[in-house]
C-alpha cells in the first residue's frame, strides 16, 4: 500500500471518528447490525441526523447498509472492525486514562445484546 493511500484511509478513519455521535454508532454496532431508526433513538438523535451520519460512515467505508424489504439494515463493513475498535479504545484509555471522566458511554447495547471486546 503507498503512502498516500495509507494516508487517505487513515483520514477517512479519523474523519468518521470526530464526530461523537459517529463514534458511538460505530461502538454500538460492534454487538451487531440495526435498524437507523432503533440507532436514533438509542443514541437520542433525530432520524434525520442518524441518516446523515450513516451517510458519512457509508463514504468512509465502515459501514454498509443491507437491504431487507423496505428498510436498511447496518452493520460494520468489516468484522475486523469490531476488534480494532475495541484495541483503539483500549488504547486510547491508556495513553489517557482520564480522557473520559470514568464514564463508559462508549458502547450502548440494541435489544439487550452486550459488547465484548
Amino acid at each position: 500500500m503507498q503512502l498516500s493511500t495509507s494516508t487517505d484511509a487513515l483520514s477517512r478513519f479519523g474523519h468518521a471518528l470526530s464526530d461523537p455521535t459517529r463514534a458511538r454508532v460505530l461502538l454500538t454496532l460492534r454487538t451487531g447490525p440495526s435498524y437507523p431508526a432503533e440507532l436514533a433513538d438509542l443514541l437520542g438523535v433525530t432520524r434525520q441526523a442518524m441518516s446523515n451520519h450513516l451517510a458519512c460512515l457509508r463514504g468512509c467505508g465502515l459501514v454498509v447498509a443491507v437491504p431487507e424489504g423496505r428498510r436498511s439494515r447496518y452493520e460494520l463493513a468489516d468484522a475486523r472492525l469490531v476488534s480494532a475498535l475495541g484495541d483503539l479504545l483500549a488504547l486510547v484509555l491508556v495513553v489517557d486514562p482520564d480522557c473520559c471522566g470514568g464514564e463508559d458511554e462508549a458502547a450502548p447495547t440494541v435489544a439487550g445484546t452486550e459488547v465484548h471486546a
